[in-house]
């Protein structure tokens, strides 16, 4: 939920698609984003190259 709310976030504007590499080094909640809510997020479908 926080990747998710800082994708959104990304997605505003308010951080650039650049800082998310830092963001999870840096493995500080408060570096990311807000915590997207809970209703209606779900993994749908995963994908590997083979």
């Amino acid at each position: 939920r926080i990747i998710a709310g800082t994708l959104l976030e990304i997605g505003s504007g308010k951080f650039h698609p650049e800082e998310i590499k830092a963001m999870l080094a840096a493995r500080n909640r408060e570096a990311a984003g807000k915590t997207a809510p809970s209703h209606g997020l779900y993994l749908w479908e995963v994908f590997y190259d083979n």
